[in-house]
């Protein structure tokens, strides 16, 4: 990954690196700003407050408005990779008026606790994957709907689009504002106990899912015993063998060694999940015009760069993971697991207007 003009993610111990996908709880307060001016942390208060803690850093140009970037992921994950992008061109494009410091490891939060400090102006900026913003305005669930989209070109169709940007704008009501969507891609199950080749395989299975009401449906709809956990708590669990499964991109189960717990992985891609370069509304509205669209441009072609990234990755991780074991079920009985979802949609029908627009959007790419 590229390092050179970015402001570099806090170096972590192993410990914390444990923060991922769900929404987990944390008593990590951010230090972050509420607007440009006035609580903008500047370059020489950074390095100030770096030293005090212990905690490397390159330091921001003289002057730069530091704005603090938290993600629950560690340094190797797609979401550094967006990080830094989005940094780096922050830098670039404000002639380093504005600097971006990048927190990884779940270091100023869990997801859902970012997006709090977020909405109440404590924490700039976050990376955050889809499951916890249905917390935050209900209509962003449509795009937690099992098996709604059936590759990543109907996804980026329909999020980079005028559907994709009228969700992120509800966002504001909660104090949020969205500025694009990157990628964790399409998520898949593992379990430690048998190969799941249908939707009846998986009846009675204890699997963790993100604390998200749309994914416990979906997988309650299956007969699974849905178990909602932010992630950290989710690795010890799978560790422990008190929850036989989880799901997750191809990308997730190769950064965290899954193989270590589990054995078998089914790609279903019930699910293509997002990862949106969020803001603390109340600052982004500080910022001029110009520079707002310098945030919004920069998100998006950071987010661009990091779905470019994923999809290099994912064959070799896929090698990867057979390579450690894990017995791949490539081809699934898709059909069941489509069926056994549906109650989900009618459950949902508060959806049905935006799930026909999305199918409308994906139609015309036929």
């Amino acid at each position: 990954m590229k390092k050179s003009t970015k402001i570099v993610a806090l170096a972590l111990s192993a410990a914390l690196a444990l923060g991922m996908t769900g929404c987990g709880s944390s008593d990590s307060q951010s230090t972050g700003t509420t607007s440009a001016e006035t609580a903008g942390t500047t370059a020489a208060g950074a390095d100030a407050a770096n030293e005090e803690s212990g905690e490397g850093t390159q330091a921001a140009p003289e002057g730069a408005t530091v704005f603090k970037l938290g993600t629950t992921v560690n340094e190797q994950d797609s979401f550094q990779v967006a990080a830094e992008k989005f940094a780096e061109l922050i830098a670039e494009r404000t002639n380093n008026a504005y600097a971006i410091e990048i927190y990884p490891n779940g270091t100023l939060g869990g997801e859902r606790d970012m997006l709090e400090s977020m909405q109440i102006g404590t924490l700039d900026m976050g990376i955050i994957t889809s499951g916890p913003f249905i917390n935050f305005s209900s209509d962003m669930g449509v795009l937690d709907m099992p098996y709604l989209f059936a590759s990543n070109e109907e996804a980026y169709a329909v999020l980079d689009g005028e559907i994709g940007r009228e969700l992120l704008d509800t966002l504001e009501e909660s104090g949020l504002k969205g500025l694009a969507y990157a990628e964790r891609g399409f998520r898949n199950l593992t379990n430690s106990v048998k190969p799941i080749e249908s939707a009846a395989d998986l009846e009675g299975m204890t699997i963790r899912i993100m604390e998200n009401d749309v994914y416990t449906a979906s997988f309650q709809a299956m007969g699974v015993n849905a178990t909602p956990m932010a992630w950290a708590d989710a690795l010890t669990a799978l560790q422990q063998g008190t929850v036989q499964g989880q799901e997750n991109p191809i990308n997730v189960i190769y950064s965290y060694s899954l193989w270590e717990s589990q054995k078998y992985v089914t790609l279903d891609r019930h699910s293509y999940s997002t990862a949106i370069i969020t803001m603390s509304s109340s600052l982004f509205d500080s910022l001029d015009a110009d520079t707002q669209q310098i945030f919004l441009d920069a998100a998006q072609e950071a987010a661009e760069y990091e779905r470019a990234w994923v999809a290099e990755q994912e064959s070799d991780q896929l090698q990867a993971l057979k390579d450690n074991g894990m017995e791949v079920i490539e081809e699934p009985d898709l059909a069941s697991f489509k069926e056994a979802v549906q109650p989900v949609y009618e459950q949902y029908s508060e959806y049905s207007d935006y799930v026909s627009r999305i199918q409308d959007v994906i139609a015309k790419m036929q």
